[in-house]
């Protein structure tokens, strides 16, 4: 016979990026348990929001699997003496095991007779194994960042305030962090906080919906996606749906409700990735846009409440991003009033990496580097190239870029293009970060390329030669993700590039930063 193990966890609201990766280790966790208990299940389902962990096992078995143990003692050749008698060896073998002297057995092995007990394990309840495996599998799912409060020893994500527990429709009785499991959930925080009782997976699904929770992650997902969609087709445009953003915000909500609000005309005038950034990284807003893809002042939000007036809501939340982009409108227009190459000498007071120096230094250093290569492989673009590396690094000296970082690289391409750079200058300040992961985009045009691998190259060498080497569990440099990046580009271009020679070349610009062997920076360098 087969029945339910049901489990959730009740919490205060944990960091959406957060569930993802606890709600994988919970599944994995539940079944190595239960095979390590010689306990069969079927099936294992999890949910989440922002304030519970759930999963429900089927099929779990009532009992363990019956096992037949042979276990190896000491060799039989000192188990006896000379009259036959058992020696300590044997009697302590027997006494661990907790069987008599005479139920031990000679057993043939290759390395010689010895002594070994055969013995036939039936197998517990699975009900009584439980009270100890599932605080444990609680303590063991993994987070970015556990705390700890009150005055307890256990840590997780964020403070647990219930625990259901069940199996058989029964309550597993165990403590966690000072609470005793139960078989009471709650609901929705705002609109329907009061608890009710689980009985299982299906009952806990229908119970959680009625009291305004959506549990199944896969469902809201959807849900969520189909509400923006209405929503910006409501707002007189058609939505971004970015994947990013779509799972974080599902993993943000409880119960979802999208609505879209607007912002002043004047600050369409601000680049689209500009928008876009303080909309999604900073909002976690979905943006609105015409066909042709141009930005419309309008945002989409999702809500976690059914507010009684969501004209409340929106004009909440049409003040707060007004004020983001209105310092962001403030840095667009100060920042234009100091050209980027100016900006270039106050690099020399940012330290890159304090045994490799300083930004400018290594602007210095890759710039020379992106010349050479531009003398191989494209002439005609060797000025293009020396300008691009030259101002490549200059928007990091800008407000806009302190403000927001992930948008370096951009905000040099676009006050480049005000300045007047040639086109190509403009897009290779940009791309000279491709690609950003696995798999991403690559420079689009040899300016841009002879840039990034002179950029990424002196990084690696650089790193390498003071001793700055990735290992299996750290690469704080992103180092494997750059020289990955030099390869992909070096085949998309078609570059007919001698590596070593790059990399000695490199190494030898790097040299007075050196702490380690040229010789054995380079091998290390071309072995990685």
């Amino acid at each position: 016979m087969s029945v339910e193990l049901f489990l959730e966890i009740g919490t205060e609201e944990i960091p959406a990026g957060f569930l993802p990766v606890a709600m994988e280790a919970m599944e994995a966790r539940i079944r190595q348990e239960l095979e390590h208990a010689r306990v069969g299940f079927d099936a294992v389902r999890t949910f989440s929001t922002p304030r519970r962990l759930a999963l429900s096992v089927t099929g779990v078995a009532l009992q363990q699997e019956r096992q037949e143990l042979e276990i190896t003692g000491p060799p039989a050749r000192i188990a006896f003496d000379a009259d036959g008698n058992p020696t300590k060896a044997a009697i302590g073998f027997a006494k661990t095991n907790g069987v008599d002297v005479s139920e031990l057995q000679t057993v043939s092995t290759p390395k010689g007779d010895y002594l070994g007990i055969r013995k036939v394990d039936e197998g517990g309840a699975t009900a009584e194994l439980l009270p100890e495996l599932l605080p444990r599998l609680i303590q063991a799912i993994p987070f970015k960042k556990s705390m700890r409060w009150k005055d307890l020893d256990q840590r997780f994500a964020r403070p647990v305030h219930w625990v259901v527990a069940l199996f058989d429709g029964k309550v597993v009785p165990f403590a966690f962090a000072g609470l005793t499991s139960g078989n009471k959930s709650q609901g929705h925080r705002f609109m329907a906080p009061q608890a009710f009782e689980v009985t299982g997976a299906e009952q806990y699904v229908q119970a959680c919906e009625e009291h305004r929770v959506i549990v199944d992650t896969e469902r809201r997902r959807v849900m969520v996606a189909e509400q923006v969609e209405q929503v910006g087709k409501d707002a007189g445009g058609a939505t971004s749906m970015d994947a990013d953003l779509l799972d974080e915000v599902t993993n943000l909500v409880e119960y979802p409700q999208a609505i879209f609000g607007t912002f002043d005309e004047e600050f369409l005038q601000l680049p689209d990735e500009l928008l876009i950034t303080s909309m999604k990284e900073h909002q976690r807003y979905f943006t609105v846009s015409q066909p042709d893809g141009t930005l419309l002042n309008r945002f989409i939000t999702v809500s976690n409440n059914l507010a009684k007036d969501l004209s409340v809501v929106v004009k909440g939340n049409e003040r707060v991003l007004r004020a983001r982009l209105a310092d962001a409108m403030f840095f667009w227009q100060e920042d234009q009033k100091v050209k980027l190459e100016v900006r270039l000498d106050a690099l020399k007071n940012v330290v890159y990496q304090k045994k490799l120096g300083t930004s400018f230094e290594k602007v210095e250093r890759f710039r020379t580097l992106a010349v050479e290569l531009a003398e191989q492989f494209d002439t005609d673009a060797k000025a293009l190239t020396e300008r691009a590396a030259t101002l490549a690094k200059c928007d990091l000296e800008t407000g806009m870029v302190y403000e927001f970082p992930e948008l370096q690289g951009i905000m040099g391409r676009e006050y480049a293009t005000l300045e007047g750079e040639a086109p190509r200058v403009c897009t290779a300040i940009s791309e000279h970060y491709l690609p950003v992961s696995a798999g991403g985009d690559l420079p689009s045009d040899n300016v841009g390329a002879f840039v990034s691998l002179a950029d990424k190259v002196d990084t690696i060498c650089g790193c390498f030669g003071v001793g700055l080497i990735p290992t299996g569990t750290a690469d704080p440099y992103a180092l494997r993700r750059n020289a990955i990046g030099v390869l992909n580009i070096i085949l998309d271009r078609g570059f007919a590039l001698d590596l070593p020679a790059l990399v000695e070349r490199s190494l030898v610009l790097l040299e007075p930063k050196l702490t380690r062997p040229l010789k054995d920076v380079r091998n290390d360098v071309l072995t990685f």
